[in-house]
């Protein structure tokens, strides 16, 4: 059943996963902004006494220099008290607070887990102004070029930074072996690409992340091109406006994103009444990129799924629970325990 209803929306095939993500850089994204330079970090220790004493939370200031220029941004490290090395997840977020209603903190922790979290618009605002922030630094006057990248790219090279200091700072708390990186809804888009351009990611989790995200653009009944480039055209680089009302001559479709993180661990989520991120096209999309895996690909029935199933045998996986767009503790318990069972 599912290879007929993939071979309906008639997908450019998978390729060599350079050559994807080659393809992903230009048409959709645009390419990460340049290494920084000049690193410092000034660290705030304990700035939120919370969690009963069972973690600290640090605010560290980044200082750097990118394309000859400073830039400076904050994030948030939430590392369990408990002795020894903890699985940690770096998390862009819609908001500074900790604990935040996308981010159950305590719970995260008290599983074991550490956080190392930055909220987005602290790199550059979500919107078409390209002057402030990360997006100033890059374009002076405001203006790119078709394939110069979009706010996505420059949230996903800011994720990349908090791995960085990971590696630096805390490989004495951290297992910098199992790093995942997740998002909800755009920040899911992030999340993907993040690990699509990092392989330091041993997990990447996309929880609603639908239209340009882990949703596939051809047959989609939610979300389109066209409703996402209205709304939100510089998320992405200006290429991809193109394929508006135009799906069909995509040279690529959303499991070239997934697959491009292969052969390490993927999981997608969905909620099922999240029809704007269309449920069916995120699980879909998971099925044709699962060979980019081999026989560690998705391991389902040869059916669509039911409203509330967790396929988390593979190495790349799904889940799909009840209700509506949310990155709800049913979300993070789900993703929690995939990486417990698949963690080195």
């Amino acid at each position: 059943m599912l290879n007929k209803l993939l071979n309906e929306l008639n997908l450019p095939a998978l390729k060599a996963k350079e050559e994807m993500f080659a393809i992903l850089e230009k048409e959709l994204f645009g390419a990460l902004p340049p290494k920084p330079e000049n690193v410092q970090y000034e660290v705030k220790e304990n700035v939120h006494p919370r969690f009963a004493g069972k973690a600290q939370t640090n605010r560290i200031t980044v200082t750097c220099t990118v394309a000859g220029k400073e830039f400076s941004f904050p994030f948030h490290t939430i590392i369990p008290t408990k002795e020894g090395k903890h699985p940690f997840f770096v998390m862009p977020n819609f908001r500074p607070e900790i604990p935040d209603r996308h981010m159950p903190a305590e719970e995260i922790v008290d599983r074991g887990f550490a956080i190392l979290t930055f909220c987005y618009q602290d790199i550059t605002s979500d919107n078409g102004d390209f002057t402030n922030g990360l997006a100033g630094v890059l374009y002076e006057d405001g203006k790119r070029g078709s394939d110069d990248c979009g706010k996505i790219s420059m949230w996903a090279w800011t994720a990349m930074r908090l791995m960085d200091y990971a590696e630096k700072e805390l490989s004495d708390v951290l297992e910098l072996e199992n790093a995942a990186v997740c998002g909800h809804s755009r920040l899911g888009k992030t999340a993907l690409w993040t690990a699509a351009n990092d392989p330091r990611f041993a997990f990447c989790y996309s929880n609603g992340s639908g239209c340009a995200g882990a949703s596939l653009a051809r047959g989609n009944e939610g979300e389109s091109i066209d409703d996402i480039c209205r709304r939100f055209d510089y998320w992405f680089c200006e290429n991809y406006w193109k394929y508006r009302n135009n799906e069909e001559k995509l040279p690529f479709d959303q499991h070239y994103l997934i697959a491009s993180i292969a052969p390490r661990k993927v999981l997608v989520g969905s909620a099922s009444k999240d029809a704007w991120a269309h449920p069916r096209n995120e699980f879909l999309s998971c099925v044709a990129a699962s060979f980019a895996w081999g026989e560690k690909g998705i391991v389902c029935p040869n059916r669509l799924t039911t409203d509330d199933e967790r396929f988390h045998e593979g190495d790349l996986a799904y889940q799909i629970r009840p209700g509506t767009h949310y990155f709800s503790r049913e979300d993070w318990n789900g993703l929690m325990d995939y990486i417990l069972l698949h963690k080195k």
